[in-house]
């Protein structure tokens, strides 16, 4: 068990990689060589890379790969992809290349609305509480004006302000739920200072206001804080063809597989535990995107997956449908992205990232995205319906198995050959293993 230490973020990397190695590896001298041997050889940068967070020693690599051919409303996309999942960014360029020839995908920005909400206590009349409020709503809304004259000039800011009664639910608890438009802004750090400056407003204003006994005056505040559930911030992705187009093999007819297709997501409309995995076949493509271009994953995937549960049942976040001999396949989900600010302007493989899909703006970010977790999804379920998800998963992660027992240049030419005609196990790549090396 380490000791508690105190100072520890006043230290210096060395020191503290000093105090782990000691209190965690026995001092041994490989863990230091192993941390930095991910150091930036280049100072600048990776002083860039520690001041990122706090109390970094190293950094921590995923592969950033690419995944070419995505027809995207009529313009060819090769879209950055963050993850280090062997199978995804082969699945989504199998995705794309299918797509190509078929129309491409189609994807809409509906609504780019974000919500925060100052959460708060009043004890008194309810009526008077809605009387004050509607009040001072307009100087309310103006009290942040220093804080939006730049996201105005963008053309976001406040969209509006509502007093919500929460009080059957936790007595004396009201909200003021705000919604803002970000631009091409992520826009947490504007909303949560908006939010805050809006509670402090509304303190002072109670605590003079007129109406109010002195007991309405004195409001508590609990917290300020954005919502990352942004069921407003919404856009959908589609694929479509004739029937006829979907593939034709000597196991299924291009009915029969549009048929299972749709079928295999109806089951992951209704049942909660084929949905869960389902939908996180959809956050493999699109948490790559939403890393690589510097984006949150994990309040898209707090987002999309309380979407999902929007109904009151956790349900697939992708619908499939056949209709007069044509197929097709869509996603509509929250995507609340940013292509400024944050690490956007900061991270240099996130502006190659960028860069490689052509400097979107924050809504073509959205539909890029969505893009990607729509094919992720479409290559999980052809797999799934046809050959099964682990013939092509172990195709991809047999690398990583040679890799666990370090194989040689000439054991992995040998193997991969090996497995080209044959089903790929762990057992079986062991044993393979085993017998090249006698």
């Amino acid at each position: 068990m380490a000791p508690v230490v105190s100072g520890f973020s006043k230290l210096s990397k060395s020191d503290k990689i000093k105090w782990l190695v000691e209190h965690h590896f026995n001092n041994d001298q490989n863990a230091i060589d192993t941390l930095k041997t991910y150091w930036n050889s280049n100072n600048q940068l990776q002083q860039l890379h520690d001041e990122f967070t706090e109390n970094t020693i190293s950094n921590y690599y995923l592969p950033f790969s690419v995944a070419p051919n995505f027809l995207i409303n009529g313009k060819r996309y090769t879209i950055p992809m963050a993850i280090e999942e062997s199978s995804v960014v082969a699945a989504a360029s199998k995705a794309a290349k299918f797509w190509q020839n078929r129309g491409g995908f189609k994807a809409t920005v509906l609504s780019t609305t974000k919500v925060g909400q100052v959460h708060f206590m009043h004890t008194g009349n309810k009526k008077k509480l809605v009387r004050f409020f509607e009040a001072i709503k307009k100087p309310l809304i103006a009290s942040t004006s220093d804080i939006t004259k730049n996201m105005e000039k963008r053309g976001g800011g406040v969209i509006d302000i509502e007093l919500r009664d929460k009080s059957l639910e936790i007595e004396n608890y009201y909200q003021l739920h705000c919604t803002f438009g970000t631009a091409d802004a992520m826009g947490a750090n504007f909303i949560n200072s908006c939010l805050e400056e809006f509670a402090k407003f509304l303190v002072e204003a109670a605590s003079t206001y007129d109406d109010f006994s002195e007991e309405e005056k004195n409001i508590e505040v609990i917290m300020s804080i954005l919502s990352n559930y942004v069921p407003d911030c919404l856009v959908t992705a589609e694929v479509s063809c004739p029937i006829k187009d979907l593939p034709n093999t000597t196991e299924l007819s291009s009915v029969q597989y549009a048929k299972k297709f749709v079928r295999a997501v109806q089951i992951a409309q209704i049942e909660p535990y084929r949905a869960v995995t389902h939908n996180k076949g959809i956050m493999n493509g699109i948490d790559a995107v939403v890393l690589a271009t510097g984006n949150d994953f994990r309040a898209i995937e707090a987002g999309a997956h309380a979407f999902a549960a929007k109904n009151g049942k956790y349900a697939s976040l992708t619908q499939a449908k056949i209709e007069h001999d044509m197929f097709s396949f869509s996603i509509r989900l929250p995507l609340a992205l940013g292509t400024v600010g944050g690490l956007t302007s900061l991270h240099p493989l996130v502006k190659l990232a960028l860069q490689i899909l052509e400097k979107p703006n924050a809504k073509q970010l959205m539909e890029i995205t969505a893009v990607a977790g729509l094919a992720q999804n479409f290559a999980a379920i052809n797999s799934l319906i046809t050959t099964g998800i682990q013939q092509g998963h172990m195709k991809m992660h047999l690398m990583n198995i040679l890799n666990q027992f370090q194989a040689t240049k000439k054991e992995k030419e040998r193997l991969i050959a090996y497995f080209k005609t044959n089903p790929v196990t762990h057992s079986e790549v062991v044993e393979q293993i085993k017998k090249l090396r006698g």
